[in-house]
């Protein structure tokens, strides 16, 4: 492939790459039978963990910060664990709500309640006060884990949280307790639930995402087994946070597929990512595209070079920086995928090819959209239309018995993400919001996001939210919230067009005091464009489109702010912001 990311995969380019993967045919050929399994059929994660921990008893399974766990003293504990979970009246079925950082015990504590049937809500810990509380009643669990580092988090709930058991006393109990094997676990079947994972959509407020043990099992089988194809000795590090579904789906799927070892680090560190990555001894790292960004920024490290990586699996590597990312850090393969926590598909870069997000053999379509309203467009016959290959449209799932959408916990919000008789009467598609490129040969390669989210710093911002917390100001009447680009940089940095109260005077350093008490780092707007007003007519939405092609560039009709940093607040816009914004100096 050129170094244009809008070129078309070519048959001669995967004819190229076959005989790098007769390495791995083996373990390809294993895991393949996965993409087989029925959701009536009994495989669970759960299941999944033990056997290859039975399998495997001696091998690494986990290293954190110097510890090492083998498959059986894993399974140990988390049999433990489940023991004293069941004691607490967990039952198949049940949703087990867990509020930790990254550590062994947060790992334990997932697989403990997935022995037993359950279902593990994986709760944000940057979330405070009304949306953590709204994240909370959306699961209806009947027990919480925290973690004693997220007390601060647990103290904002504007009243307490029910059925609380504290991290700490799950594994002091733990120590004691039996750790037979639950009887449970080989009853599971694949239909049954595993992860509730939560999403921003365009309430506003986040959304309970739910993950089958079946789709889980696609995973394993696809990108895991075929497409990131670990070996027995590679350790895979993850520094992504838990609650994402690309710690708990692709990066678990992934290791155990190759019966290979996590190594866990408790938070991303430009600086020490490299050292860590050395002194754990990783052969892979799974990464966000900023992750990759923030690395390249970082000066030349010792430990960065003779790195004993071969391979990085993640979403969201640019095109442009593609070729210098394998080249500084002596990179042989980039599995980059497409997928999200609600989506029934995933591609996969399972030949190694550049600039591309893979392939996927499922049923899609790319198909031509509104750029007003983010949603497919009919033609005058009713039908979509589907873009020519190397075209760039809005990419659909085929939603089918073999490649169910396991929707939210809202069913009202899980009818508005499809789109029905789309090309014949009666079909189903899943609408993704992204905007893809058709690359030909089943791949695609992703372009961008639609509707009333953006993702920044790796996490998807939900305009209304960031609104919302925005209306705690005194001074602000109106507020519209987008995401805007910015050069050198991945995602989309939140703006936000705002209407003062009569009377008012914006004072920059209040509003940042409120965004920063109300709002998670990465959904904090970088640009405050105060106007005189904002319509709210049914041409909003055009209103709005057009905000956001005027991005933060200065004009007659209104002043325009950047965040400085929590001290200094928002303060008058100047030359060289969005440079230093995407060089990492900016906010401070």
């Amino acid at each position: 492939m050129s170094n244009d990311a809008r070129s078309t995969v070519s048959v001669f380019d995967l004819a190229k790459a076959l005989p790098g993967m007769a390495l791995d045919a083996p373990g390809m050929l294993r895991n393949a039978r996965g993409m087989l399994v029925g959701p009536k059929a009994k495989a669970s994660i759960g299941l999944y963990f033990q056997r290859v921990a039975h399998r495997r008893p001696d091998r690494v399974f986990l290293r954190f910060e110097g510890r090492s766990y083998t498959y059986r003293a894993a399974n140990s504990e988390v049999n433990r664990y489940a023991a004293v979970l069941s004691a607490r009246g967990v039952r198949r079925g049940d949703v087990v709500g867990v509020l930790m950082t990254n550590r062994p015990e947060t790992l334990f504590t997932v697989l403990a309640v997935l022995k037993l049937g359950g279902s593990a809500g994986l709760l944000n810990y940057n979330q405070r006060d009304q949306v953590l509380a709204h994240s909370i009643g959306l699961l209806d669990s009947v027990l919480t884990v925290v973690g004693e580092e997220c007390a601060e988090a647990l103290d904002s709930l504007p009243t307490p949280a029910e059925n609380v058991l504290t991290a700490e006393e799950l594994a002091e109990s733990a120590r004691t307790a039996p750790d037979a094997d639950p009887a449970v676990c080989t009853q599971v079947t694949a239909g049954e639930r595993a992860f509730l994972i939560f999403t921003s959509g365009t309430t506003g407020l986040p959304k309970a995402s739910v993950m089958t043990h079946y789709r889980w099992t696609k995973s394993m089988a696809g990108l895991g087994g075929l497409g990131v194809r670990l070996r027995a000795d590679d350790g895979l590090y993850c520094c992504l946070p838990l609650y994402h579904n690309n710690a708990l789906t692709v990066a678990l799927s992934a290791v155990l597929a190759g019966e290979a070892t996590y190594v866990l680090s408790r938070k991303f560190s430009a600086s020490g990512f490299w050292e860590e990555i050395a002194r754990e001894r990783a052969t892979a790292f799974i990464y966000i595209g900023e992750l990759c960004r923030y690395l390249l920024n970082q000066p030349v490290r010792p430990a960065e070079k003779n790195n004993r990586v071969r391979l990085a699996v993640g979403n969201g590597l640019r095109p442009e920086l593609w070729d210098e990312f394998r080249r500084r850090f002596g990179i042989g393969r980039v599995v980059e995928f497409y997928g999200s926590s609600e989506a029934p598909l995933a591609f996969v870069n399972a030949f190694g090819l550049d600039r591309t997000a893979g392939l996927c053999p499922l049923p899609y379509a790319v198909v031509e959209y509104d750029d007003e309203t983010g949603k497919a467009r009919r033609g005058s016959d009713g039908k979509l239309r589907r873009v020519r290959s190397g075209g760039v449209g809005l990419l659909l799932a085929k939603v089918n018995d073999r490649q169910p959408f396991d929707g939210y916990t809202d069913k009202q919000a899980s009818e508005s993400k499809l789109v029905r008789d789309g090309f014949k009467k009666g079909d189903c598609w899943f609408d993704t919001g992204d905007l893809v490129r058709d690359q030909h040969f089943w791949h695609i390669a992703f372009v961008d996001r639609l509707g009333d989210t953006f993702r920044w710093k790796g996490e998807n911002v939900a305009t209304t939210e960031v609104e919302g917390a925005l209306d705690h100001d005194e001074s602000i009447e109106q507020a519209v919230v987008y995401g805007v680009d910015i050069p050198g940089t991945d995602g989309k940095a939140g703006m936000a067009a705002v209407t003062l109260r009569p009377g008012a005077e914006f004072d920059g350093k209040a509003l940042a005091a409120t965004v920063y008490q109300r709002l998670p780092m990465y959904a904090i707007p970088l640009f405050v464009r105060v106007v005189a007003e904002l319509e709210q007519t049914s041409t909003f939405k055009s209103r709005k489109v057009e905000l956001r092609k005027q991005g933060y560039a200065v004009d007659g009709d209104s002043r325009l702010y950047v965040l400085s940093g929590p001290a200094t607040g928002y303060v008058p816009a100047y030359d060289g912001y969005a440079a230093d914004v995407a060089a990492g100096q900016a906010p401070r």
